[in-house]
C-alpha cells in the first residue's frame, strides 16, 4: 500500500496544543510598577474573554531598600478558556525583574516553568543584595526551569531615547516594555493600553508617548527576535460564559457599588466614616467617586471618630457604613456596642489581614473571626456575614444592609486582603432581580402621648425614630434602658430582659436567611469540606478533582456566621467527617464545636498566603484513605 506524503505548512510546524488555562507572575522591586504591570494585563485579558483570577502580593514597608528580597513586589493572573476560580497554584511563567524577585518567588514556579529574567539588573551588586554568592542565571541552579534572559533595562533605554527622558525616568517605562512582551506572549490588544497610557499622561504628553514606545518595543521584541523555543506566543481561547455585560472588579469595588446598591434598595442616603487602613482603604477611595448617589464619605482622624461619626448618621436617618482592618476594628469595639446598645442600623467592614498588632499589613489572613463573632465588652450580639470572593462581595454588602435595617442593627461583613485586591470578571447584575427593603422611619404623634421607643415589632426590631420627628422625643445612650420606653433602667431585671431580647432579636435573624446550601456534592456522606470567605475558589476546585477520582466529599461555605441557618447542625451531622480549612489557627472549627457539638477538624494556614488546591487535595486524601 502506497503511503502519502503529508506537507505540513509553516503555521503547522510551529502549532503547540492549545492551553486551557496559564499562570503568570510578574516580579520586581517595589519601585518597578507590577502591580500596575498587573493590573493592565489583566485589563486586557479580560477584553480577550478569559476568565481570570488574580492576586497582588506587595511588601509592607513603605518604601524597602531598592534590590532587597523584603522589597520584592509581585502580581500573579491565572486566565482561560475554563471556569477559573482561584489565581492559580503554581506560576507557569514567571517575569523576574531583579535577582531579588528570583530568588523569592522561583520556589513557588513549577517544575519546567518558564523564568524571563532581566539581566540587566544582574549586576555583582544587586546579586549581593538579594543573597546570591553566584549569578543563577550562569551558575545551573536553575536547570529545574527554562530561563530566558535579556536586558530588559538596556533594551527599555534604547527604545526611549528619543524621548529625551533622563535615564531614572526612562527605566521606570520597563514595565511597559516588559507589558509589551507579555501582550504579544498571549496574543493580547494593545490597543486599550495604548489608550489608557495617553489618558493617564494627558497632562505629560512625552511621558505618555515614551511609555507607548516601550510597549511596543516590547511587543516587536517577542514578534521579531527568535527568543527561543521556550517563548513563543499562545492563543487562549474565550471562556464560554453567560451573555451579559460584564466588568473585572476587585473585592472593593464590589463590595463598595454593593453598597451603593444597599443603600438605594433600602431608599436611603449613605454615611461612609473611615480611617484608612490596609486593606480597607480601597472602600473610602470608590466611594468618594460615588456622591452622585447620595453617598457621604468622611475621612475621620481617627478609628473611633470614624464608626461614631457613622453611628450619628444612622442616629439621623442615613445609613451609616464604616470600615477598616483589625487593628481598627479592635479600636471601634465600643462603639460598636453601643450600636447594639441603642440598636441603630450599622453597617462594619472588616478587611482581615495578619495580625495581632499590626501584623502583616499587606497580606491575607482570616484571623479576625473571633473578633467578628465575641470580640465587644457585654453580651453584645452582631450578625456577623462574609464574602466568598471578589464578586461575592457585591451580594454580600447587599446583604448586610438588608440585614441592619430590616432588624436594626450593627452588622459586620468580613472580607480579607486577598478578596479586597484580587479581582475576577463579575456580570453586572439587573437590579430589577433585587426586592427593595425600603425603610420606614416611626411617624409623628401627637403631643403628650407615650413614646416606646423600645418597643417591639414580630421581628423584635425596635422603630427607627428620627431626631426632631414631632412627638417622639426621647432618651437615647449607651446606659442600659428600660424595655419599652428606653428609659435609663439598670435594674437587674431590666438589663436580664434587654440582654435575652437583644440576644434573641439576633437569633431571629436565622429565619430569614433560608437554609445552608451544600455548594458541591451530596447532603450527607464520608466528608464535607467546610470553609468561609476567600478560601471557597480553592476549596472548590479540590472538592472538585476529589469527587472525578470518586471520593465522597462535598464542599459546605458559609456565608453567615452568625446566626447560622437553622439547618447547620442537620447538614453536619449527616457528615463523618468535617474539615474546615481556614487562614487561621482553627476558630470556625471552634464555633462549629461550640454550637453544634460536631467534631470537626482543622486545616491551618497563617502564612500570609491563601491556600493551594493542592493543600486542600492533600488534606482530604489524609481524612478519607
Amino acid at each position: 500500500m502506497a503511503s502519502a506524503t503529508h506537507l505540513i505548512t509553516e503555521q503547522e510546524s510551529h502549532a503547540h496544543p492549545l492551553m486551557e488555562a496559564v499562570v503568570v507572575r510578574f516580579a520586581g522591586d517595589s519601585g518597578d510598577g507590577m502591580q500596575l504591570t498587573g493590573g493592565q494585563f489583566t485589563l486586557s485579558t479580560a477584553l480577550a474573554g478569559n476568565d481570570l483570577a488574580t492576586f497582588p502580593d506587595f511588601p509592607a514597608e513603605i518604601r524597602a531598600p531598592l534590590g532587597t528580597t523584603f522589597g520584592v513586589s509581585a502580581f500573579q493572573i491565572n486566565f482561560g478558556s475554563t471556569a477559573i476560580e482561584t489565581a492559580g497554584d503554581q506560576p507557569d511563567v514567571l517575569i523576574a525583574m531583579n535577582p531579588a524577585a528570583l530568588k523569592v518567588n522561583s520556589r513557588d514556579l513549577r517544575d519546567g516553568g518558564l523564568i524571563i529574567a532581566d539581566e540587566g539588573e544582574f549586576t555583582q551588586r544587586n546579586l549581593t543584595k538579594a543573597g546570591y554568592t553566584a549569578n543563577p542565571i550562569e551558575d545551573g541552579s536553575l536547570a529545574r526551569w527554562q530561563v530566558v534572559s535579556f536586558n530588559i533595562s538596556q533594551l527599555t533605554l534604547d527604545a526611549v531615547k528619543p524621548f529625551g527622558l533622563g535615564n531614572k525616568e526612562a527605566l521606570r517605562c520597563k514595565n511597559m516594555w516588559t507589558l509589551g512582551l507579555a501582550l504579544w506572549m498571549f496574543d493580547r490588544d494593545r490597543g486599550p493600553i495604548v489608550d489608557w497610557l495617553t489618558t493617564k499622561f494627558a497632562a505629560k504628553p512625552e511621558l505618555a508617548e515614551a511609555n507607548i514606545a516601550a510597549l511596543n518595543a516590547g511587543h516587536a521584541y517577542g514578534e521579531t527576535v527568535e527568543i527561543g523555543a521556550h517563548v513563543r506566543q499562545h492563543h487562549i481561547a474565550a471562556a464560554p460564559v453567560a451573555p451579559g455585560l460584564y466588568r473585572t472588579v476587585t473585592g472593593a469595588e464590589s463590595l463598595s457599588v454593593g453598597l451603593v446598591a444597599g443603600a438605594q434598595l433600602a431608599g436611603l442616603s449613605m454615611f461612609f466614616g473611615s480611617y484608612p487602613i490596609t486593606p480597607a482603604s480601597p472602600i473610602l477611595h470608590h466611594l468618594s467617586r460615588l456622591k452622585e448617589y447620595g453617598i457621604t464619605t468622611f475621612q475621620a482622624e481617627d478609628e473611633i471618630a470614624a464608626i461614631c461619626a457613622a453611628l450619628g448618621a444612622s442616629y439621623a436617618g442615613q445609613l451609616g457604613v464604616t470600615s477598616s482592618s483589625g487593628p481598627g476594628i479592635a479600636l471601634k469595639g465600643e462603639a460598636m456596642g453601643l450600636a447594639v446598645m441603642t440598636e441603630l442600623p450599622l453597617v462594619i467592614v472588616n478587611s482581615q489581614r495578619g495580625g495581632p498588632s499590626t501584623g502583616l499589613p499587606t497580606k491575607t489572613e482570616q484571623s479576625d473571626l473571633y473578633q467578628a463573632v465575641y470580640g465587644r465588652n457585654g453580651d453584645a450580639p452582631i450578625p456577623v456575614i462574609a464574602a466568598a470572593s471578589p464578586a461575592d462581595a457585591f451580594d454580600c454588602a447587599i446583604e448586610a444592609c438588608r440585614i441592619a435595617t430590616r432588624y436594626m442593627t450593627p452588622v459586620l461583613l468580613l472580607t480579607d486582603g486577598y478578596i479586597a485586591n484580587a479581582a475576577e470578571p463579575w456580570k453586572v447584575p439587573d437590579m430589577s432581580g433585587y426586592a427593595p427593603f425600603p425603610v420606614t422611619f416611626a411617624p409623628e404623634q401627637e403631643e403628650g402621648s407615650e413614646v416606646l421607643p423600645y418597643a417591639r415589632n414580630a421581628e423584635l426590631a425596635r422603630p427607627w425614630i428620627k431626631p426632631g420627628t414631632p412627638g417622639l422625643e426621647h432618651r437615647i445612650g449607651g446606659i442600659e434602658k428600660q424595655p419599652g420606653t428606653g428609659n435609663i433602667d439598670y435594674s437587674p431585671e431590666a438589663h436580664a430582659e434587654m440582654t435575652r431580647v437583644r440576644a434573641a432579636k439576633v437569633a431571629g435573624i436565622a429565619d430569614s436567611i433560608g437554609d445552608q446550601q451544600v455548594v458541591l456534592g451530596e447532603t450527607s456522606g464520608q466528608l464535607a469540606i467546610v470553609g468561609w470567605g476567600s478560601t471557597y475558589g480553592p476549596i472548590h476546585q479540590a472538592v472538585r478533582r476529589a469527587r472525578l477520582r470518586g471520593l465522597d466529599v462535598s464542599h459546605i461555605h458559609i456565608r453567615y456566621i452568625a446566626p447560622m441557618p437553622a439547618n447547620m447542625s442537620v447538614l453536619l451531622n449527616g457528615f463523618e467527617h468535617i474539615l474546615v480549612p481556614e487562614m487561621n489557627s482553627g476558630q470556625l472549627k471552634t464555633i462549629l464545636r461550640d454550637q453544634f457539638l460536631v467534631d470537626a477538624k482543622s486545616l491551618t494556614k497563617v502564612s500570609g498566603q491563601p491556600f493551594r488546591i493542592a493543600e486542600i487535595e492533600a488534606a482530604i486524601e489524609g481524612v478519607l484513605r
